[in-house]
């Protein structure tokens, strides 16, 4: 049995809290209703809880990283006073035809590139071959197979009716969910 603790990863805007667009305001930051208790029953199963998540809007100009970790606090505080918990917060500011010149870059942190789960894996002792990825687009389905994830989950929240109708070529979510509380139920079910 491995040291290295089981993960999912969550893709953020779609995923955990409504999609809006570029999130550029923190009143526009609404949780789904089964994003909570979704975390509480994962948490409780021993899984670490990461949020992996593509914030180009950094490298748009639309934002700036302060917002994005205004808006990672104000998730965790929100989070907190319903009694769950993320453990990592990671996410990639980078954007190939972005405006702001040191972010305008093709990299493996935006995903389905897998440095932002690796990097997670090695600051909180994660194993990737046990862990489950869970987004409402293709490129987090993706995620999990470059990173070497058991599977990647697509949920029909956010962008996931829309992707579920236009499969990606290549990709093969292990399971579609209709939201973060079907998915968390489903990875439960598998053995461990």
């Amino acid at each position: 049995m491995s040291s290295l603790d089981p993960a999912v990863f969550l893709d953020r805007d779609g995923t955990l809290i409504e999609e809006a667009g570029y999130l550029d305001s923190l009143d526009r930051l609404a949780l789904f209703p089964s994003t909570v208790d979704a975390l509480r029953v994962l948490a409780r199963a021993g899984f670490r809880l990461v949020v992996v998540t593509n914030q180009s809007g950094i490298a748009l100009g639309l934002f700036d990283e302060d917002f994005v970790k205004r808006t990672h606090e104000a998730l965790h505080a929100r989070l907190d006073a319903g009694g769950a918990r993320i453990d990592g917060w990671y996410y990639c500011p980078h954007h190939p035809a972005g405006q702001v010149p040191a972010l305008t870059t093709a990299c493996d942190c935006r995903k389905p590139g897998p440095a932002l789960p690796r990097q997670a894996a090695s600051d909180l002792g994660l194993d990737l071959s046990r862990s489950w990825m869970v987004g409402d687009r293709w490129g987090d389905v993706q995620l999990a197979a470059s990173a070497g994830m058991a599977g990647g989950l697509l949920v029909r929240t956010g962008y996931g009716r829309s992707a579920e109708a236009r499969p990606a070529a290549g990709a093969s979510a292990a399971h579609v969910a209709d939201d973060l509380m079907d998915a968390a139920g489903w990875i439960l079910r598998q053995p461990r």
